[in-house]
């Protein structure tokens, strides 16, 4: 019944090349499609992976090809139409053809994932010196703006604003993160957490302020100096954005699918018309493990989990699975790795499980009612694990102070 089902496909097209759509081409490939398979791409180069762009991209000399996700032999065997550098800009659902480049490609299924892009300053004109970071070239462009600028300003401490703060540490760089809210990681960590983050960064000499968000730029032929909300301005001739990012659905906005804040699907990650399904950032699911809850998380194990589940519920449409994972991020910053899993947003408390904030290396703990909702590691990675276990067995606040208590908190 499964092959005949696989059969009934002939030609399916995957848009976004990144890491959930290139996952779902190889997915669909062991699951036995055999049919015509197109990837398309908006960016020229072959699909690479993404988290490297913000860590060793920036403090090493790495080479953009070793972030590769396909290799030669990988797209012999994938047999794949790559097209790339053309960004998809039309879906006709009622013909079933997908436009690039001013062609049409037909598919009798589809996979979403097109992802996200940078959100910019709304003041940042033109003005050379400012920068964002989502592609590889964005990557190089800032290495190299490392390398020349001995001053730096990051607009944001999130994950991306960190990282890259970290990297312009390593580079000898006098850093400012400039945060609109109270701490940093507010809303992924809550405040009590976020606010150790930021301990972190000033540990390592990053002048971090918070509260605080960017007026205006100013600058002739290059970026000058950043006026601050406070008042305040600081001269540097370059600036880093990390204020999150912007799923890329603008391409179907004539096409009937369902768009809030990425495309809305089911726990299926259907779009709504059978035989189109999302993956990946673009993707706004329920996950079954968060009872349901609709999120659009932007991370690397999101990506490939649903590239996966995109790919078998495609093929497999009588036989389909719901979503239901909890959700995983890690960041590399300094020294220091920080490691969440599960709910950290929507909690009732949360509690330093395992060590201590002045340490730099701890567990936090989050509660929703009785049940442990998410945790968040910093440079304890073995206990981690343990918490993370706990997580996806739906344990009790209980069963999360027990650990803490065995290990002698």
């Amino acid at each position: 019944t499964l092959k005949a089902e696989v059969s009934c496909v002939r030609e399916i097209v995957v848009v976004g090349a990144s890491l959930a759509g290139v996952r779902a081409c190889q997915n669909l490939r062991r699951e036995g499609f055999e049919g015509a398979l197109t990837l398309v791409g908006d960016e020229k180069h072959l699909p690479y992976d993404r988290p490297p762009l913000s860590k060793t991209m920036l403090t090493s000399e790495q080479d953009p090809d070793d972030l590769t996700l396909l290799s030669s032999s990988d797209l012999s065997d994938l047999d794949l139409n790559l097209v790339l550098g053309e960004p998809a800009t039309g879906l006709d659902t009622a013909r079933k053809e997908v436009t690039v480049g001013g062609d049409a490609i037909r598919y009798d299924g589809l996979i979403i994932a097109t992802g996200a892009r940078a959100r910019k300053l709304s003041k940042s004109s033109d003005i050379d010196g400012i920068h964002v970071l989502r592609t590889v070239d964005d990557a190089l462009a800032i290495r190299s703006g490392l390398k020349s600028n001995s001053a730096v300003v990051i607009v944001g401490a999130g994950f991306i604003g960190a990282e890259v703060a970290a990297a312009a540490r390593q580079h000898g760089c006098q850093v400012t993160i400039v945060e609109a809210n109270e701490a940093p990681l507010v809303r992924g960590l809550g405040h009590q957490v976020g606010s150790a983050c930021g301990e972190l960064h000033r540990h390592y000499g990053v002048d971090l302020r918070v509260g605080i968000g960017v007026a205006d730029v100013h600058g002739r032929n290059g970026l000058e100096k950043v006026e601050l909300t406070d008042g305040t301005y600081i001269e540097t001739e370059f600036l880093v954005v990390g204020i999150g990012a912007i799923p890329n659905t603008e391409w179907l906005a004539d096409s009937g699918l369902s768009l809030d804040d990425g495309v809305v699907c089911n726990e299926n990650l259907n779009a709504g018309i059978p035989g189109i399904y999302a993956a990946g950032d673009v993707a706004k699911v329920p996950n079954r493990w968060l009872g349901g809850r609709a999120r659009r998380p932007e991370h690397w194990t999101t990506a490939t989990e649903h590239a996966a589940l995109a790919a078998r519920n495609l093929l497999f449409p009588d036989n389909n699975h719901p979503y239901d994972s909890v959700p995983f991020v890690w960041s590399d910053q300094h020294e220091d790795r920080i490691q969440v899993a599960g709910d950290t947003i929507d909690f009732d408390d949360v509690v330093i499980l395992s060590g201590s904030v002045e340490e730099r290396a701890f567990i936090a703990g989050y509660r929703h009612g009785t049940a442990l909702a998410g945790v968040m590691a910093l440079n304890n990675m073995r206990a981690f694990v343990q918490y993370r276990r706990l997580l996806m067995a739906h344990g009790t606040w209980v069963d999360a102070i027990a650990i803490s208590d065995k290990s002698g908190k």
